[in-house]
This record gives C-alpha cells, structure tokens and sequence, in this order.
C-alpha cells in the first residue's frame, strides 16, 4: 500500500495484532447523505457496480478532532472518534491464523481465501439419549492418548497429543453414538416515534451518523422504537459491560469462551456492533443506536484475538436461544460449512428466532457461513454512495444490503470508533429485525425476514441481484408494513 497517499499515522493496539488508523471521512458527509428514500421498493440512483480504494480515503484532506463537549468521555472534554480500519484488522486476524502453527489452513477452490481449523483437535455430537458416561468418556480420552477440553450440552471437544485431526475424525466416525464429529473450525469477525426534524441529540448524531439517515430510521421511529420485551442477541467477542452508552441497554448474557456470566468485550468489536443496534439514544451522549428500547444480550463466543471457534459459536446460539434471544446478530464468518454449526442455526430457526449473518469481507462470490445457510438473512455492505462496499462479498446468497462503511459507534474503554465492514452493517439489520418484532410480536420469523426483504430499495440491477439481494433496508417502509400485516 502507498503509504504516501494514507492521511493519518497508525498505532499498534490491542496486544499489537490490531492497526488502528486515524483516518479522515466525517469531512466527507454531506447533504447527499440526508436526502429522504422513497419508500417500498422505490429505486435509489445508482451507478454502475464498481470496486473503488476503500473509501476514497486517500483522496481527502485529514480528519481533525472536533471540540465536542462528552462529560462520559475519560478526559472530561471531548467526545473522540477512532476511524478504525477494520479491513487491516481483518487481513491482521488472518494473518496470524495463517503462521499459527496449532491452526491448520483449508484452502478453497475458486478463491484465494481459507479456512481454519484448529490441529488435533474435533468437536464431536453425541446422539440424543446416548451422552457417554464419565467413565466412558475417560476410555475415549485413553484411546486417542488425549483429553476431553471442553463440554456444553451434547457437543464435546477432544484433543489428542498424537493423532491428528484426521485420524481423530476417523476414530470417533466408527462410534455408533456419534451424531457430528468435525474438525473444531476458526470463524473470524467481518469488521472492516415521532418524526425527527433534527434527528436525535445524541452529541455525534448529526455530524457523524450518516448511516441512519439513508436507512429512514427516523421516520421509522414515529411508528416504533422498540420494545424491552423484544431482545437481540449479540454473538461476538462480548460487550464492554461499563460502556456509558451500553450499560442501560443490557440484559444478561453468557460467556461461552471461559463459560462465565460476565461477557466483557477485550477486542472492541463486539462492543461496536451492540451500539449500532442499541446505544442510548436521545440521551445527549455519544452516538445513537438504531432501537431505543430492545435489551441487548450480549454472548462471548470470540476471544481478544477476534477469531472463535465453531464450537463455542454453535453453543451460543443454541444458549441463546433457550434464553429467549428474538433476534440474533452473527457478524462472523467462514468459508467451511459446519455441520454443527448449522445445527444450531436450524434450532435457532425452528424456535422462531430471526438470525442475522454478516457476508464477510473478502471481495469474493465464494459462501461464507453461517450466512449462506438457508435459515439466515445474509448481509451486504454499501457505503455512503449507494455503491457496494470495495470489500464486501457477494453471490446469490445475499439477501439484502445496509451501511458498512465508516459507521461510528461504541468502543472499548467508553469511547467510540468508526469501523467498516459487513460486520457493521449485519446490526442494523438486526435492530430492524428487533423494532418490527417489537410492532408485531407474535409475527413469525420468516414474516419478518419476507418484510424487511420486500420493503427494501431496490438498487443495482433491478430486482435481487448478487451484489445486494433485494435492496437497501427501509426501516420506515418496513414497520408501515408491520403496522398493518
């Protein structure tokens, strides 16, 4: 990359594996961002498909602080947005799954990218009513001359010190009591009312939060702001649990990875896209989630690093919901169809639960799972333009679009940052999700996933097409037609 293009000077954070960079954008929306979309299936000017620099951002005069008074802030004076590059996160987190030598790399036909998987390692399901009994499974452990790491519910993790992935696989498959056994797979995050006529007056609405303007997200608050019956599980690397902007808006959640109650955020990402949907709003703070009431349940299922694996992913879901999640977020990734994995997404499904996948954000047509999978509302990113993100994946799997470019929101430590990516834009989708189940609560899950497809904004080609399924989500459209089914 030509560094003599870039504005703005990186820093290592977060244990050095994560580039934060300073980068500019907000200087960039104007007016064009507040023009009002005509509702359902209105088509919004588009150019022809395109994969720019990302962002344009080489292009721009540096982004300079502004002076905006945020007593929440720890230096008492200002409120301070990090434009955080997440595709450098992203190519980051692959980067060290591909030199790590305890993961090893499956690489896919027909694109560059790969998937993991953790060495001598399997996650193994055991048919129902056929769980092993302790001593049987010190007997497994003995035989493969390993241990059993972990347990939730009928799924176990084996580890072997001399057999590989493959001969452990090999093994457990001869089991008559096995339903699953696979490689334990690496998934990793995809970062890169009333009628308003101000908007709300949250300190960084109005400056900052394009995003919510071209969703018609305040118009769609005259009809419904949520509901605290209605709740949206986060599945990520957690939340931070003392964020001013957050810590009213959570219920309780679980920690997966170090099955604990207390699902605290060490990476920031999980913590950005929980504001996305649900940061106080018009509470004179930060910024302005895209739901005023529905609770977040934030679920750990990715550790510091920003990778989880398929195993405690699968378990999220399933703890989530027999938790009573509405609606789940999944703004993670892999290009490696898990059997378990899709599971517990199909138990989601039958239990009447919407979930939510973001695409990733490799730029390729190859699926990514769990967003391809038949039962989940697969997301695509655009920017502030209309046009396809640069980074964002595509296919026929896409259902529909919404904002991943620059989208300012809660961080680690009481701050806000602007992240990219599909990982972005899956949360406003969610929150959509959340606000017409909050109008319509017995509304089935396919219902809602059939009204956010149909009142969306065809742009692009006309009708569905590859780059953003039906269109560009239209919170307003979509809760006129909750309001009258």
């Amino acid at each position: 990359m030509n560094k003599n293009n870039r504005y703005g000077r990186s820093i290592a954070i977060l244990l050095g594996l994560l580039l934060v960079v300073l980068l500019p954008f907000f200087n960039r929306i104007d007016n064009d961002h507040d023009a009002t979309f005509e509702s359902n299936r209105n088509r919004l000017p588009h150019n022809e498909y395109r994969v720019n620099q990302f962002d344009d951002r080489r292009s721009t005069s540096p982004f300079k602080f502004g002076d905006i008074e945020n007593p929440s802030q720890q230096d008492h004076s200002k409120a301070k947005i990090m434009d955080v590059d997440s595709i450098l996160l992203y190519e980051s987190t692959k980067d060290e799954l591909n030199t790590d030598e305890s993961i090893t790399i499956i690489p896919h036909t027909g694109t560059t990218e790969n998937s993991h998987y953790v060495n001598q390692q399997v996650v193994v399901d055991f048919k129902k009513g056929q769980l092993p009994t302790d001593n049987e499974l010190d007997v497994m452990a003995k035989e493969i001359n390993g241990k059993l790491l972990k347990r939730f519910n009928s799924s176990f993790i084996f580890k072997s010190d001399t057999l590989s992935t493959i001969e452990l696989q090999s093994y457990f498959t001869k089991r008559t009591d096995v339903d699953i056994v696979e490689p334990n797979f690496i998934l990793i995050q995809n970062e890169q009312s009333e009628a308003f006529s101000n908007g709300p007056n949250d300190r960084l609405y109005q400056r900052y939060q394009w995003n919510l303007p071209m969703i018609q997200a305040e118009s769609g608050w005259g009809i419904s702001r949520g509901t605290e019956d209605v709740r949206i599980a986060v599945l990520d690397t957690g939340v931070d649990l003392d964020h001013p902007d957050l810590v009213g808006r959570l219920t309780k959640g679980y920690n997966i990875v170090d099955n604990t109650n207390l699902p605290d955020d060490d990476n920031g990402h999980g913590t950005h896209v929980a504001g996305v949907i649900a940061s106080e709003t018009n509470n004179k703070e930060g910024v302005a989630g895209i739901t005023w009431f529905n609770p977040i349940m934030p679920i750990k299922v990715m550790g510091n690093e920003g990778y989880g694996s398929s195993f405690d992913i699968a378990n999220g879901i399933i703890w989530a919901t027999d938790n009573g999640a509405d609606v789940i977020n999944l703004s993670l990734g892999n290009y490696r169809d898990s059997d378990l994995l899709h599971e517990a997404v199909t138990y989601a499904f039958n239990h009447d639960v919407v979930v939510i996948a973001a695409s990733g954000n490799d730029n390729t047509d190859h699926p990514s799972y769990p967003a391809a999978y038949p039962e989940v509302l697969s997301v695509s990113a655009i920017d502030y333009n209309g046009n396809k993100a640069s980074f964002s994946n595509y296919g026929n799997y896409i259902d529909i679009t919404a904002p991943g470019v620059h989208i300012p929101s809660t961080y680690l430590d009481s701050q806000y940052a602007a992240l990219s990516g599909t990982s972005m834009a899956t949360p406003h989708v969610a929150a959509l999700a959340g606000l017409i189940r909050s109008v319509q609560p017995d509304m089935k899950n396919t219902e809602v996933m059939a009204i956010i497809k149909d009142t969306s904004i065809d742009i692009g080609a006309m009708g569905k097409d590859i780059y953003f399924g039906e269109g560009l989500i239209n919170v307003s459209a979509a809760l006129e037609a909750a309001s009258n089914p």
